[in-house]
C-alpha cells in the first residue's frame, strides 16, 4: 500500500534568510489580498459581538449627528441676528438664541454620555475579539504538522501573536469607530449642504473629486509599503531571535560584528519601508487640508459673488443666497473637510491591519495535521486465555481497538510494541528522496540501534514511525496495524521519545518530569527521576522538586537537562522507547551512571536507539547501519564486527562516522 507524502520542504524559506528580504513595492494582488483580509476580521468581529455591534454604530451615528449640528444652529443664529439688526429687538433675539442653544447643550450632554458608554464598549469588545483571534492562532498552530515550523522561523511566527494582532487592535479600536463616526458627519453635513444651496455644494463636489484622485494616488504606495513594513517587522524579529538563541555560538566564534552587519541590513530595510510607508500616508493630510482651503476660499468667493450678482439659488430648503447661507456653509465645509482628512488618516491603520490580518489568515488557512486513523488506544483487560476486552478505569494493560466498518464489528490487539517498516521510500520533498527501500522489524522487548554519518536517514526512520512525515511508498505497522490507521494522538501516546536536543519548560522541576504524563503522581515522578539518574542532582537543588526551571532549564548543565528529558519519557511508561542520540550531551561518567537507568528503562521495551557512540548500542538486538538512506549492513555486534565490514571499521578507528 502506498501512501503519498505531503512532508515538507528540507529548509525554511517562508522566512527571509539573516540579512535578505522581501524586496520590491508589495504587488496590487496583495493589497487587494489584504483588503480582503480585513472584511474576514469584520465578519469575525461582528459573528461575535452580533448585538454590541450594532449598539457602537448607533452610538457613532448619536455622535456624528450632534457633530453635524453646529452648522444648523449657526443658520439659524445668522438668520436671527440678520433680523434683529434690522428691527433693533436684541432681547427677543436673545430669547431665540437660547431656545436654540438649551437642546444643542441637551443634545451634547447626550453625546458625552454615549461616549463614554461606546469607549468602555469598544475597550471589552476589543480585548475580547483579540483574545478570541489569539486562542484561535494558538489552537490553530497546535494542529499545524512539523513541516509547518521547519519552514518558518520562530521568530516569525511570533510575530503573528504581537505585531500583527496589534495592527487589528488599532483597526478596532480606533480606525473602524473614527471611520463610522467621520463617515456619518460627512453624510449628514453634504445632506445639510445640499438643502442650503447646490450651487455652493458643487463646488464641494469637485473638491471631494480631488480629494478621491489624492487619496487613490498617495494611498496605493502607502498601501504597497506598509504591507512591506509588516513582512520587515516580521522578518527582523525572526532574526533576532534566532540570534538570541545561538548567542554562545555568536560569541565562542566571534561573530558580533557579523551578525550586527546582518541586522543593520535588515533594520536599515525595515526603517526604509517604514519611511516610505509614512512619508505617504503623511503627505496625504497636507494634501486634503490644503484641497480644504481652496475648498473654502471658491466657497466664499462663489456665495459672495452669487449674493452680489442676484443668481437665484437652487435648495430644498427654499431660501435666497445670502450671509445666513454662505456663513454656515463656510463653517459645514470646514466640518465636512476635517472630517474626511480623519477618514484618509485612517487608511494607515487600514492598510496594516489589512497585511496583520493576511499575515494571520495565512497561519489560520494552514492545512492542518492530516489525520485520516480511527484505530485508537484504549485502556485493556487482558484475559489468561488472551481475550481482551475494554476497561473504563486504568488497568496497566493497553490495547488497540480497531473497528471494522465494511463488517459492523470491532476487534481488539495487544499493546505490545511490535514495529514493521517493510520497503519504505522516503523525501522531505518529492524530488529529493532521502530513504531507500528501507525494512526494519523490531519485536517486542528487542533493542534495535542506527548507526551511521550524519544525514544518512537515523532520525528520519524514527520520525516516520510516530508518523511526524508520512512515507511515500512501502508499510509502518505497529502491532500488526498499518501506521495510517492508527489515531495519531493514540500512536504516539504509545511511544516514548528521547530527544539530543532538550526542551524543558517554564515550571518545577516535578511538573517538568509530569509532562511525559499528566495523571502521574508525585511518587511516579520520583521514580522515574530515580531509574533515570537524575534523583540525586534533583535532591540537590535549592527546591528539589520544587525548583523552578525557566529559559528551556538555563540554570542546570546540559547533562541534568538530557537527566529530566530520560525521567520525562520514564514516566510515561510506553511500551516502545525512542533513544535520538540520548546520552550525546552528557559525560563519560555521568554516562555510565544514566545507562544503567536506561537498561532498567529499556527492560521489556522494543527500543530504537540512534548514537554516535557505538559503546552504548554494543548490546542491542541488532545494529543496523546505514549510509546515504540506505541500510549497508545489519547484525548484532558481534556479527558485524565478524564481518569485518563499515562497522567494523567504524569501530576500529578505521572510518569516522562523520
Amino acid at each position: 500500500m502506498s501512501n503519498k507524502s505531503n512532508a515538507p520542504k528540507n529548509k525554511p524559506e517562508a522566512a527571509p534568510a539573516p540579512g535578505g528580504r522581501h524586496r520590491g513595492p508589495a504587488s496590487m494582488s496583495q493589497v487587494v489580498g489584504s483588503m480582503g483580509s480585513l472584511k474576514r476580521v469584520m465578519k469575525m468581529y461582528i459573528k461575535q459581538f452580533p448585538v454590541l455591534t450594532w449598539v457602537i454604530v448607533l452610538c457613532n451615528v448619536y455622535n456624528a449627528v450632534a457633530a453635524a449640528l453646529p452648522m444648523v444652529f449657526l443658520q439659524k443664529v445668522t438668520v436671527v441676528i440678520e433680523e434683529t439688526l434690522a428691527s433693533g429687538d436684541w432681547e427677543t433675539a436673545k430669547i431665540k438664541i437660547i431656545s436654540f442653544l438649551i437642546p444643542l447643550i441637551c443634545i451634547y450632554a447626550g453625546a458625552a454620555i454615549v461616549s463614554i458608554l461606546q469607549s468602555q464598549l469598544m475597550a471589552y469588545m476589543t480585548q475580547k475579539f483579540l483574545h478570541k483571534l489569539r486562542t484561535d492562532l494558538f489552537n490553530k498552530m497546535q494542529t499545524l504538522p512539523l513541516r509547518y515550523f521547519d519552514t518558518h522561523k520562530h521568530g516569525d511566527i511570533m510575530s503573528h501573536y504581537t505585531n500583527d494582532i496589534d495592527t487589528l487592535r488599532q483597526l478596532v479600536s480606533m480606525a473602524i469607530p473614527t471611520i463610522i463616526r467621520a463617515g456619518v458627519v460627512v453624510i449628514t453635513v453634504f445632506i445639510t449642504m445640499l438643502r442650503y444651496s447646490f450651487w455652493l455644494t458643487l463646488i464641494m463636489v469637485v473638491g471631494i473629486i480631488a480629494m478621491m484622485f489624492a487619496t487613490g494616488k498617495v494611498g496605493a504606495g502607502s498601501a504597497k509599503y506598509f504591507i512591506r513594513q509588516q513582512k520587515a517587522v516580521a522578518s527582523t524579529e525572526g532574526f533576532i531571535q534566532e540570534i538570541m538563541n545561538g548567542q554562545k555560538v555568536v560569541k565562542v566564534f566571534n561573530h558580533e560584528d557579523k551578525v550586527t552587519e546582518e541586522f543593520n541590513r535588515l533594520n536599515d530595510g525595515l526603517a526604509e519601508d517604514s519611511g516610505k510607508a509614512n512619508t505617504y500616508a503623511n503627505i496625504l493630510a497636507p494634501i486634503i487640508g490644503n484641497i480644504g482651503n481652496i475648498i473654502y476660499v471658491l466657497l466664499a468667493v462663489g456665495g459672495g459673488l452669487m449674493t452680489v450678482l442676484g443668481v437665484v439659488n437652487v435648495s430644498f430648503s427654499g431660501l435666497p443666497m445670502g450671509i445666513d447661507i454662505i456663513v454656515p456653509f463656510l463653517n459645514g465645509s470646514k466640518q465636512f473637510m476635517g472630517n474626511i482628512n480623519q477618514l484618509t488618516m485612517q487608511m494607515n491603520a487600514i492598510v496594516m491591519a489589512g497585511a496583520g490580518a493576511q499575515r494571520i489568515f495565512d497561519l489560520l488557512d494552514e492545512e492542518p495535521e492530516a489525520d485520516d486513523g480511527y484505530v485508537t488506544l484504549v485502556n485493556a483487560n487482558i484475559a489468561p486465555d488472551g481475550t481482551i476486552t475494554e476497561a473504563d478505569h486504568q488497568t496497566g494493560h493497553w490495547a488497540w481497538k480497531h473497528p471494522h466498518k465494511a463488517e459492523g464489528t470491532i476487534t481488539y490487539t495487544e499493546l505490545k510494541g511490535d514495529v514493521l517498516l517493510d520497503s519504505v521510500d522516503f523525501g522531505y520533498v518529492p524530488e529529493k528522496q532521502v530513504l531507500f527501500d528501507v525494512s526494519v522489524f523490531a519485536k517486542p522487548g528487542q533493542k534495535v540501534a542506527f548507526v551511521g554519518a550524519t544525514g544518512a536517514g537515523k532520525t528520519t526512520i524514527t520520525n516516520l514511525i510516530n508518523r511526524f512525515y508520512d512515507i511515500a511508498d512501502g508499510k509502518i505497522r505497529y502491532d500488526g496495524i498499518n501506521v495510517n490507521k492508527i489515531v495519531k494522538k493514540d500512536l504516539r501516546r504509545s511511544l516514548g521519545l528521547v530527544l539530543q536536543e532538550t526542551n524543558l519548560f517554564t515550571g518545577t522541576v516535578m511538573e517538568n518530569i509530569r509532562y511525559g504524563r499528566l495523571d502521574a503522581t508525585d511518587e511516579e515522578c520520583r521514580e522515574a527521576a530515580r531509574l533515570a539518574g537524575a534523583a540525586d542532582f534533583v535532591e540537590r537543588l535549592p527546591g528539589g522538586y520544587d525548583t523552578m526551571l525557566t529559559n528551556n532549564g538555563a540554570n542546570l548543565s546540559q547533562g541534568q537537562r538530557q537527566l529530566l528529558a530520560i525521567a520525562r519519557a520514564a514516566v510515561a511508561n510506553p511500551p516502545v522507547m525512542i533513544m535520538d542520540e540520548a546520552t550525546s550531551s552528557i559525560d563519560t561518567r555521568t554516562e555510565a551512571i544514566v545507562q544503567r537507568g536506561m537498561d532498567k528503562l529499556m527492560e521489556g521495551r522494543t527500543v530504537f536507539v540512534i548514537a554516535h557512540r557505538l559503546s552504548t548500542v554494543m548490546n542491542s538486538d541488532v545494529i543496523m547501519v546505514l549510509d546515504h538512506g540506505k541500510i549497508i549492513e545489519r547484525g548484532s555486534h558481534e556479527q558485524l564486527i565478524a564481518e569485518k565490514g563499515t562497522y567494523y571499521q567504524l569501530y576500529t578507528g578505521a572510518f569516522e562516522l562523520e
